[in-house]
């Protein structure tokens, strides 16, 4: 019996099967094939049938861990699965879950991608849908931000933080400075200091002010088809950009948004706006989590060891954080600063997202049709709670790009 296992057993209310590798692998590939509709939905399959159906934890112990994972960096319901994997068989079974978990997603992915880059958008039906899915989309990402933002706002202090932090996003200062501001800052003003928070934020303004005079800001401009700078990034710098990605990804796979469009379309120029809108459509139509969008941006940049390399990067700290670090994060962040730090941190990503999605939106709302579809998808995704309500969006954005391009009008 594995460590995890006797922990867990510890409990007289847990009941969590030593389950053979093959069977634990198959049962998350299960979970994998299944896994339609975001990460509400793939949480809410889980825990049905592993801990209302099965009971391998109780609810109250189900909530602390995913509470955890709410707040660490990663997908959720893919370190949810790493975790039931680690109860039952240890290491080699919580990454034999995750992979069962992710592997569905990925192997779609991969055929999306090759197909996007082999066939095209030559078929102007084909690129009438993709320009109103790109407006859908961009009506996802805004629903993304309130959504999240509604969560991480916990107090007004947080709406400020993401406000300058959106502001440095869009003066192109690196987001890592504003991740760090972001989390001083919120320590700061829960502990009273509010002198030396303003003193920071100051501090950190006047920077960005230098770093505006002595540098164009890079994101002034959305990269286009015609002005892409395509540099071929290597294998080890797609598993990097990858890495600091799956770090960082608080909240949700849209955190994902900002650090993935900085590489590939500020920085790199091996992708378009448009080409990055039409990856988080393609991972918003799988059965995945949908931060797998990463792996079309790694096909993109490297074919397919550039996306097996992305992938692996995005992942493998949701990986790690749970089979080699998942009590000691768990005591960590009952520390009152640990915790507030995160939380200032989650609020600056919103701020990002809501700057990246400036130009993002500018490549998507284009003239009226699309200025439509986007209007239209907003008002569906703010009203319904439906779980499939994304891929619904998405699918009947591309009906109407068919339906306009058939009747002559895009």
């Amino acid at each position: 019996m594995n460590p995890f296992e006797a922990h867990d057993s510890s409990a007289p209310d847990a009941h969590v099967p030593r389950e053979p590798l093959p069977r634990l692998f198959w049962r998350f590939l299960r979970f994998g094939l299944l896994a339609w509709g975001g990460p509400i939905a793939q949480i809410a399959m889980i825990r049905q049938e592993l801990v209302e159906e099965e009971k391998w934890v109780t609810p109250a112990r189900f909530h602390r861990a995913l509470a955890l994972y709410q707040i660490l960096p990663g997908p959720e319901a893919h370190e949810l699965c790493v975790y039931f994997g680690l109860l039952s068989r240890g290491r080699v079974g919580g990454l034999l879950a995750g992979l069962g978990f992710m592997l569905p997603g990925l192997l779609l992915m991969l055929l999306c991608s090759w197909l996007y880059v082999r066939l095209g958008l030559d078929s102007p039906g084909v690129k009438a849908a993709f320009t109103t899915v790109q407006a859908a989309v961009a009506a996802l990402i805004v629903r993304a931000v309130h959504r999240i933002g509604s969560h991480a706002f916990t107090q007004r202090a947080f709406l400020g933080i993401a406000l300058l932090a959106a502001v440095a996003q869009l003066l192109g200062v690196h987001f890592t400075l504003a991740l760090a501001w972001a989390g001083l800052a919120a320590v700061l003003l829960q502990t009273g200091l509010r002198a030396a928070a303003l003193g920071l934020t100051v501090a950190c303004a006047a920077a960005t002010v230098g770093f505006v005079f002595l540098h164009t800001p890079e994101i002034a401009a959305p990269l286009t088809a015609a002005t892409a700078v395509r540099t071929a990034p290597s294998t080890l710098s797609l598993l990097g950009s990858g890495l600091r990605t799956g770090l960082l990804t608080f909240g949700g796979a849209y955190t994902a948004i900002p650090f993935l469009q900085n590489d590939a379309v500020i920085r790199g120029g091996w992708m378009t706006d448009a080409q990055f809108l039409d990856g988080l459509a393609l991972g918003g139509m799988l059965p995945s989590p949908l931060i797998i969008f990463g792996t079309f941006v790694g096909y993109m940049g490297g074919g397919l060891p550039g996306a097996l390399a992305m992938t692996a990067g995005i992942f493998a700290p949701a990986f790690a954080m749970t089979l080699l670090a998942h009590d000691p994060l768990e005591r960590l962040l009952h520390h009152p600063r640990a915790r507030v730090f995160l939380e200032g941190v989650t609020a600056g990503v919103v701020g990002l997202i809501a700057g990246t999605a400036l130009p993002l939106l500018r490549t998507a709302v284009r003239d009226v049709p699309t200025g439509l579809v986007f209007a239209a998808a907003l008002v569906v995704l703010f009203r319904s709670k439906a779980r499939l309500a994304p891929m619904a969006v998405i699918a009947a954005a591309a009906g109407v790009g068919l339906g306009i391009h058939t009747l002559g009008w895009m």
